[in-house]
């Protein structure tokens, strides 16, 4: 039994060595690189395969100019001051995307009207007819066709709720047939209107030439469909000159050349009509002043006849002639500038320069008036007289025949509108698909791939718990006695002794040989490894209590077998005499690799069945015996307890160099910690990327409590990674070169 005093356990070390380690990294994807290439090259094919069966996508563009346009008033030059300004690039462009515009393209072209074949949504396109021919008329909207259908959809109409609703179109008794659901809405001949009983769902076909296989009728609503136009164009403006260029992209080239110029010209005529209405407003407004002149200017003509005849006066002389003409071309003037000024003050302030220079020349022109006013009445009364009706009768000419030369513009401009937008490019397709870029696809499949792969492989490693590197067990306050590595070897008789096992059904399973290494392959690299370990325990066991040797582990399946056994006979081969112990009473195998039956062991003599001479084996290794745990008893941490088994470790004691004492895993029963009282040295076993850091100090805590004290730990099972360079050096030194 070990000292208390040596059970004290080394907590674990701190180094505080928080970086990444990029090495470590780098081997670990080192070690899976051929699943990430495997995983490359399939992401690799996927990316291939979709790039042949997406559908192409083209793209169509057109170009359009935005052109200055009036604020005015169109035509009244004489009474409106023009202002030219440049048109908002950004306003055009929300004109162009508004449903006032695309909705006319929609209406026009039918494009709220889908029309396509009931079939399975992925693999409907194996399943479909043969296209029709390359020459054959095909519609872009509102229709089908193939080798076997042809239909047009001239008008189709339903209520707003069912809008968005699939409609089926069949043939019956062959005629067309409109069903919803297995609801029939309509039948009849084609080319004759098809509606329901209510009249709200109504169909009219162009052409019906019905195939084998039922169509699917939608009418989009005016939001889906406009959303819909909206997605797949594109509007911006080329740099700040002015000119909008609109791409379309979809896998139908006519489809995209027809909708583009559609929008083009719906765009053209709206802006036109928004032209033409400034006209006819102005010419609502002067139709409306024109009657209402010719009756002041009537008046004034009558007026002034009148007085003529009352006075007896009909001409006038010429130096009145002269103030005549001043007074009616200034009172011209200052008209035409309170017109002007109406203008202005809806865009300036009074403080404006061009206001203020306004004022001035009205008010120059007020001071002229005033003058002539004062020249005028120092004429005769009668002369005053004549020459204010005939001042009247001639700026109301004036005005008149200006407002009717005015009319006449704008009734020829109004019929010659041209907008302030010009189609530049018609709408031009380009004839090479720019989606799926098939090179582009394949190449980001298989990074993607292999970045894929790669973060699952470090994300998978860095949630991995089991310990990979003897520092862990290190860190542990445990010294690592040995590192075995992976034989291959042992790891093909394995699987071949599992083979055995499933296919004999005369041997029982737990009776199957397992052949030895030690004996099998003594040059084996775990062979070499357990040598070492044997030079090791020759040192650590010199001051030992006794000849005692457990061999132990945390979990099931870590070899503890595989090195009691292995590490009994290369004991064995120096000369020692050496007793290996299955004190696995419960799963233990030693026996299958020692060749020997498990008919009286261990369990049997500590049951008092049999004396110790019956249970002891020869293995057949010179120097090597063997104790098998016998028939699994329902007790077995009992009768390891009982004085018996003290007793026969005693005397064993006496007659053997050295007892490997192999027991069941400390966290599944308490064996482990009852044999480690009579041990002299014990030995953790763990296995390389099974056993966890926390596995392991779980296990020496129960050691502890049980005031057992682990000598050290072998790494069994080791590896060869890139992540990993122990045991490198071992590997490669074990390579043949034959």
């Amino acid at each position: 039994m070990a000292d208390n005093s040596t059970m004290t356990r080394r907590l674990p070390a701190n180094t505080g060595d928080d970086d990444i380690d990029f090495r470590y990294l780098f081997g670990i994807l080192l070690d899976k690189k051929w699943l990430i290439i495997i995983t490359a090259l399939l992401a690799l094919g996927l990316g291939v395969l979709y790039g042949m069966l997406a559908t192409p996508i083209y793209k169509g563009d057109t170009l359009l100019q935005l052109e200055k346009k009036s604020s005015g008033v169109p035509g009244l030059s004489e009474l409106n001051q023009i202002f030219s300004e440049e048109a908002s690039a950004a306003a055009e462009i929300e004109i162009l995307r508004s449903r006032m515009v695309l909705g006319e393209v929609i209406e026009q072209l039918k494009m709220n009207i889908l029309v396509f074949p009931d079939r399975p949504a992925y693999v409907g396109r194996f399943m479909a007819p043969d296209p029709a021919p390359a020459f054959a008329p095909k519609p872009l909207f509102a229709g089908y066709r193939d080798s076997e259908t042809f239909v047009t959809v001239s008008r189709f109409m339903v209520p707003e709720r069912l809008q968005g609703r699939a409609f089926t179109l069949r043939e019956e008794n062959g005629l067309p047939a409109l069903y919803m659901g297995t609801d029939r809405v309509a039948s009849g001949p084609a080319g004759e209107l098809l509606q329901s009983e209510d009249g709200s769902i109504q169909l009219l076909l162009g052409e019906w030439e019905f195939g084998d296989e039922p169509l699917t009728l939608i009418k989009l609503t005016d939001v889906a469909a406009v959303n819909g136009l909206r997605g797949a164009l594109a509007i911006r403006e080329v740099g700040k000159t002015g000119m909008l260029s609109l791409t379309m992209t979809g896998p139908n080239k006519e489809r995209i050349k027809v909708t583009l110029d559609a929008i083009s010209e719906a765009y053209l005529l709206q802006n036109v009509a928004r032209r033409s209405a400034e006209a006819e407003n102005s010419l609502e407004f002067l139709g409306d002043q024109l009657p209402k002149i010719k009756d002041k200017l009537t008046e004034f003509e009558e007026k002034l006849n009148a007085y003529r005849l009352q006075s007896e006066s009909v001409d006038l002389s010429m130096e009145t002639q002269s103030v005549l003409q001043q007074s009616v071309d200034i009172e011209a003037k200052i008209n035409d500038l309170k017109a002007k000024e109406g203008e202005l003050a809806t865009r300036f302030t009074r403080e404006h320069p061009a206001y203020q220079s306004l004022l001035r020349q009205k008010a120059s022109l007020t001071e002229q008036k005033r003058s002539l006013d004062n020249q005028i009445k120092a004429l005769p009364e009668t002369q005053q007289e004549i020459l204010r009706l005939m001042r009247d009768v001639e700026v109301t000419q004036q005005i008149y025949i200006g407002l009717l030369n005015k009319t006449q513009e704008l009734r020829i401009l109004k019929a010659g509108t041209v907008g302030s937008v010009r189609i530049i490019d018609k709408a031009l397709v380009q004839p090479n698909a720019i989606k799926p870029q098939k090179g582009i696809i394949a190449v980001m499949s298989a990074l993607l791939g292999a970045i894929g792969s790669a973060g699952l492989v470090l994300v998978l490693a860095l949630l991995k718990k089991g310990i990979e590197s003897p520092d862990k067990l290190e860190e542990q306050g445990v010294s690592v006695y040995a590192t075995i590595p992976l034989s291959e070897k042992q790891v093909k008789t394995n699987r071949l002794t599992d083979l055995k096992k499933r296919r004999s059904r005369k041997v029982n399973a737990a009776g199957v040989p397992i052949p030895l290494l030690a004996q099998d392959d003594p040059t084996d690299l775990a062979i070499e490894a357990l040598r070492s370990l044997r030079t090791s325990l020759h040192f650590a066991m010199m001051d030992a209590d006794n000849k005692i040797l457990m061999i132990t582990g945390p979990s099931p399946s870590v070899g503890k077998s595989f090195v009691s056994a292995n590490l009994g006979a290369v004991l064995a081969q120096t000369g020692q005499r050496v007793l290996v112990i299955d004190a696995d009473m419960r799963k233990g195998h030693l026996h299958r690799y020692l060749q020997s039956n498990n008919n009286l062991g261990l369990s049997a003599y500590l049951s008092g069945q049999c004396t110790k001479e019956d249970i002891i084996q020869s293995s057949g290794i010179d120097k090597l015996d063997f104790i098998s745990r016998g028939k699994a008893p329902p007790n077995p941490s009992e009768l390891l307890m009982h004085e018996r088994f003290q007793s026969l470790m005693h005397s064993l004691s006496d007659d053997y160099d050295l007892i490997l004492v192999d027991t069941p895993p400390i966290l599944a029963v308490t064996d482990a910690a009852i044999v480690g009282q009579l041990a002299g040295s014990s030995l953790l076993v763990t296995r390389f990327g099974v056993n966890s850091v926390k596995e392991v100090d779980a296990a020496l805590t129960r050691f502890a409590q049980n005031n057992v004290e682990i000598k050290g730990a072998i790494l069994n099972c080791m590896e060869r990674r890139a992540s990993n360079e122990y045991g490198y050096y071992a590997y490669e030194y074990g390579k043949s070169n034959d």
